[in-house]
């Protein structure tokens, strides 16, 4: 059992978000950081968008991805069993069914090369360990002219600046698009040639 000042310290904290704090990950306050339809718009989703979630946590997102990407397929994963099981059981409980979920702490991820539109993360790079080794896998499983989408939230102790993304991202080969939002809290857009 865990204690309880161990998930209070991680949820106030740097680190991985707990588990047991998922419901507040669900609450529509998101919105006014980042709605699904927002996050939609700046992914660029198609109908058969083939996309990938890292730290879909809950799967806040992640119906409205899927069913955005009606005809392609939303792959999500959470380095968190818990998590992914939340996700899946709120997934299943909106009827979306053209998704997959996988457990994997991402420094390998279990894809193939060139495999998906996009990718996105939300509030997850900066609780990362191996963000340079997570930066070569998504570029390995990206597809050309595809985009990674990182999101990060002001007030977030993980938060990133721009700066610390693109010092992630561009050594491993992508190039900024584009920024979307405010100053502490922003989405930046990056394209593999």
């Amino acid at each position: 059992m865990t204690d309880l000042s161990d998930i209070s310290q991680r949820f106030s904290g740097k680190g991985l978000f707990p588990h047991q704090m998922a419901w507040t990950l669900l609450l529509p306050l998101r919105n006014l950081y980042l709605s699904p339809k927002k996050l939609i718009e700046r992914l660029a989703v198609r109908p058969d968008s083939v996309l990938l979630e890292i730290g879909c946590g809950p799967g806040y997102f992640s119906p409205a991805v899927a069913k955005a990407a009606s005809k392609g397929r939303l792959y999500l994963t959470d380095i968190q069993p818990e998590m992914i099981a939340k996700a899946a059981k709120r997934l299943k409980k909106k009827g979306v069914t053209n998704v997959e979920l996988t457990v994997c702490e991402g420094s390998t991820l279990p894809y193939g090369d060139s495999m998906f539109d996009g990718i996105y993360l939300i509030s997850v790079l900066g609780e990362v360990a191996e963000q340079g080794a997570y930066a070569k896998e998504m570029f390995r499983i990206l597809k050309p002219g595809g985009i990674v989408s990182i999101t990060e939230q002001g007030g977030d102790p993980d938060a990133l600046s721009l700066d610390e993304v693109k010092s992630i991202l561009e050594p491993a080969g992508f190039v900024f698009e584009q920024r979307f939002g405010k100053e502490r809290t922003y989405t930046a857009n990056f394209k593999k040639p």
